[in-house]
């Protein structure tokens, strides 16, 4: 409606009231004479009838209807008189005039026409029929001879049948004239109405050409009068406004050049400014990138020299030492650990200042993870005596994808801050699932302590950079206030939030909400309810350790009895219910119970043979009596609970008499047939670090079999299985990756229970992890591997305590030179732990190899394959690691990086043969 003019509106708003009334006009009319010419049919019908009444009536009393003929035919002239039938009393036809009639569909409804005479009327849609009865009035008996009639006897019936064809074509003729009449009234009213519309939308449409002169700037076009009172005020309006816009145009065309001079001399002004600005910016970016690379090389430079106090630590822990000489090395550990933790925290916020954090994406188990840095953090809640416990809902899924290492960090920050600030009582670190798609799931994460709790003010400045809740001089030492900041941006890149509820006196909730990946890769891989039905004795002081201790019991299938201190449990046991109790859990430090009548019941259930036993003490409380406990019926476990942890202790105490897979039972046979033994597989296209492995991993009391191809690994898998596989990645056919994706693919379609599989790599970028890691692998280490980190990697994946090799003598530290030396034998036989005969054969093992290794170097520069150029460079690289070669092993890493970036390696490769001709030259002269 919005779109239709003036002019329409007025021809709409007049025809159609007009065109509306005539159309009920006209159809009232119309139906009205339809009316009458109906009535009139009726009457016509009926007279018709009645005036042919007495002759019909003559003619069947004398018995000579066929008289009746002529008047019949005559009758036929009669107007919409279509035909006539003389019927006798019992309906027969006796004479008839005009066409047959047609009595299918006829209806005989009967009016209040001829009410009284015995007329019926029938109506049909071409005709009309009306039947008249026949009666012998006493009038016509005494003129007839007719003694077997009686009074008013019936004596036949006479029908009329009028056509409607004259009636319908007048109503026709009426009906059509009606219409007529309307639309030549509705014509001539539009034609009245558009020329009085004219007369408005013309100067209606003069005054717009008006306005839109005006609007282009003919402020000077004025309106005359229009004829109209209406629209000369318009006009009169108008003619105003272009008067006020012209003054005011003048106006404004003075403050525009007044403006525009103030402006000019602004716009020099910035111009200058802009300049003095963008001078300061290059400065302040020149600083911030002197301090980022300051902060940078700082780091390294301060982890430089900490990693070989750290490394020279462990080795020296290793020695035979006094007492004094062991607290003095601990001290030292101590700090360096503290301060490396210091440095690692500032590098991370200078990352993330820089927008160059970039969080992985990796498959992690949570419980394990959860569990392993509570773990971490026990020692420091210990020796404050605070309960320390972490309960995981069990609708949280275990298996997910994400930054493991940064979400560790976010909780170690978090649980550390709240041990901190706690001198009693307990932390408490929960996690429970919040929301939950196909895909992904959002948690919450909570750390409650009951410490001391924020004040209103302290709780704004928590998460700001370089502050500290308390900065007075006899705040606790430690920390660089940057770790809530570096959880808070973390927790941010996670797309999650980070809160913080507390009152003083009250404790404190630090809460934190992660979106993570769903993974499939990660999850749990205990059994479910593996000791269903086992019957075990609770003795648990501590109510949040309790709660958590009984949730793991649940998910191992254990039934549970809890008793709230040792005399209830004791008095339990000699009850004859007390038989089935096969396993008895105790928490330490009991209220009224010391640890020596403790670890006395433990010694009397097991000398006894009641029931086997577990005991659960802080990370402070080691003494010599727990030593003495006899290992095949009790089991010492350190707070907070880890579900592994507690799941081999109780298996290996229940396992005589539990119901294991097949699986387990064979291979725990194969174990105590070889005490102490794990079967390792090693794979390695390198000679020199397969036996550097093999030789580190024999010490430990392994069963080692070394390949040297993806190929034979394969075939070695075939024949048997294994508890742990270490792959090299860069292999000649089949690489790490593909050999490992073929295992999977085999122990899947075999239904076998996966081997954990361990990447040896010498240079492994941040993008090449994550590959490893998605093709089947469960971990990497890089190259140089120590036996400290084989033990934990194979502890870690099979669960067995490993042999420790005798304590090497402690090596002379060597000194620092300003460039790396070509031989340094100090360095290869710290790599080979020590033993002088391993790092001998490693040097000449590599020294072997490099001819040949050169020449392919140089065939693979002149065909310009860059595939088997990096294949040989990280072969050479991977022996390097494990020979005291500095200044080759160095080349050797810059070039593999050149040459995995992408980048034209020329430089590094030539740096790299002139260092391998340097080594070749001092050991041939040697």
């Amino acid at each position: 409606m919005n779109e239709i003019g003036i002019k329409t509106r007025i021809l709409l708003m007049t025809l159609l009231p007009c065109g509306l009334l005539a159309l009920v006009l006209g159809g009232y009319f119309s139906w009205q004479q339809l009316q009458d010419l109906e009535q009139q049919l009726l009457e016509r019908g009926q007279m018709t009838a009645e005036h042919l009444q007495r002759p019909a009536a003559e003619a069947l009393l004398a018995r000579q209807p066929e008289r009746l003929r002529s008047t019949l035919s005559r009758a036929l002239n009669y107007q919409d008189v279509r035909s006539i039938s003389l019927y006798d009393s019992d309906k027969q036809l006796l004479e008839h005039s005009g066409p047959q009639m047609h009595l299918a569909g006829r209806t005989l409804p009967e009016t209040g026409l001829a009410a009284g005479t015995g007329l019926q009327i029938q109506a049909s849609k071409q005709s009309t029929h009306f039947t008249l009865p026949l009666l012998a009035s006493p009038g016509l008996l005494e003129k007839v001879d007719r003694p077997d009639l009686e009074p008013d006897a019936l004596l036949g019936w006479l029908e009329v049948e009028l056509s409607h064809g004259n009636t319908l074509l007048r109503s026709y003729q009426s009906l059509l004239t009606t219409l007529v009449l309307i639309m030549i009234g509705l014509l001539i009213t539009g034609a009245l109405v558009s020329a009085m519309g004219q007369r408005i939308i013309g100067p209606i449409a003069h005054i717009n050409q008006t306005i839109a002169r005006i609007s282009r700037g003919q402020l000077d076009v004025r309106l005359d009068e229009q004829g109209s009172r209406e629209l000369d005020d318009l006009a009169s309006g108008i003619n105003t406004m272009a008067q006020a816009l012209q003054s005011a145009q003048g106006e404004l065309q003075q403050n525009v050049d007044q403006a525009t001079e103030d402006l000019r001399q602004t716009l020099e002004t910035i111009e200058v400014q802009n300049i003095e600005l963008d001078m300061a910016r290059k400065t302040a970016q020149e600083a911030n990138r002197i301090k980022s690379e300051f902060l940078a090389n700082m780091s390294h430079e301060l982890r430089t020299p900490l990693n070989g106090i750290l490394g020279f630590s462990n080795l020296l822990q290793r020695t035979e030492m006094t007492s004094r000489q062991e607290e003095y090395l601990g001290t030292i550990t101590k700090s360096a650990d503290n301060l490396l933790a210091i440095i690692n925290e500032i590098l991370d916020f200078s990352k993330i200042e820089a927008g160059k954090l970039v969080l992985e994406n990796m498959p992690f188990n949570l419980r394990d993870l959860i569990q392993d840095t509570l773990t971490m953090l026990a020692p420091a809640a210990h020796q404050k005596d605070l309960e320390l416990v972490s309960l995981i809902y069990r609708d949280a899924p275990l298996g997910l994808s994400g930054d493991a290492l940064r979400l560790k960090q976010i909780l170690s920050n978090l649980v550390s801050n709240a041990i901190k600030f706690t001198h009693e009582g307990s932390v408490c670190l929960r996690t429970m699932l919040e929301d939950e798609d196909e895909d992904h799931v959002t948690l919450r994460l909570s750390v409650t302590d009951t410490g001391e709790g924020l004040t209103s003010a302290q709780q704004k400045s928590l998460f700001k950079a370089f502050s500290q809740v308390d900065n007075s001089l006899s705040r606790q030492p430690g920390g660089t206030g940057l770790g809530l900041v570096i959880t808070k941006r973390l927790v941010e890149q996670m797309h999650g939030d980070i809160g913080l509820n507390s009152a003083v006196n009250e404790g404190s909730e630090f809460w934190l909400t992660i979106r993570l990946k769903k993974s499939s890769q990660a999850s749990d891989d205990l059994p479910i309810q593996p000791l269903k039905g086992i019957r075990v004795a609770l003795c648990e002081p501590q109510q949040l350790s309790r709660q958590a201790l009984v949730h793991c019991l649940q998910d191992l299938g254990l039934e549970i009895n809890q008793y709230p201190d040792l005399s209830a449990l004791e008095r339990a046991l000699d009850m004859p219910d007390g038989q089935d109790i096969r396993l008895v859990l105790l928490g330490s430090p009991a209220l009224d119970t010391s640890m020596s009548a403790m670890l006395a019941c433990m010694r009397d259930w097991a000398d006894s043979g009641r029931c086997q036993s577990i005991l659960m003490t802080n990370t402070t409380e080691h003494t010599q009596q727990l030593d003495s406990l006899p290992g095949a019926h009790c089991a010492v476990l350190s707070k907070p609970l880890c579900t592994r942890k507690l799941f081999r202790a109780a298996t290996q105490l229940l396992q005589p008499r539990s119901l294991l897979a097949t699986q387990q039972l064979s291979q725990q046979t194969e174990r105590r047939e070889n005490p102490g033994s794990v079967s390792v597989l090693c794979v390695d296209d390198n000679e020199a670090n397969l036996k550097l492995v093999e030789t580190f991993l024999s010490e430990m009391g392994t069963r080692v079999l070394s390949v040297g191809s993806g190929e034979e690994a394969l075939e070695v898998l075939h024949e048997q299985r294994f508890d742990l596989i270490f792959m090299d990645v860069q292999m000649p056919g089949m690489d790490g990756r593909q050999t490992t994706e073929e295992i999977r693919l085999r122990e899947e379609l075999s239904d076998q229970h996966p081997a954990p599989i361990i990447a040896l790599t010498a240079h492994a970028l941040a993008d090449e992890r994550r590959r490893l890691l998605k093709c089947g692998m469960n971990d990497y280490l890089c190259k140089p591997i120590s036996p400290e980190q084989l033990r934990e990697c194979i502890e870690k994946w099979t669960g067995q305590q490993l042999l420790t090799p005798p304590p090497q003598a402690a090596q002379p530290e060597v000194l620092s030179k300003p460039s790396p030396l070509v031989v340094d034998p100090a360095e290869g036989l710290r790599l080979a732990a020590g033993k002088a005969d391993l790092a001998s054969d490693m040097l000449e093992m590599l020294l072997a190899g490099l001819p040949g290794e050169r020449t392919r170097m140089a065939q693979a520069m002149t065909n310009g394959d860059q595939e088997a150029l990096l294949e040989t460079v990280h072969k050479l690289h991977g022996a390097t690691r494990y020979c005291g070669v500095p200044e080759l092993r160095q080349a050797c890493l810059r070039a593999e990086t050149r040459l995995k970036e992408g980048g034209a390696a020329e430089v590094e490769i030539t740096l790299m043969m002139q260092a391998m001709e340097r080594l070749l030259e001092i050991t041939s002269v040697e």
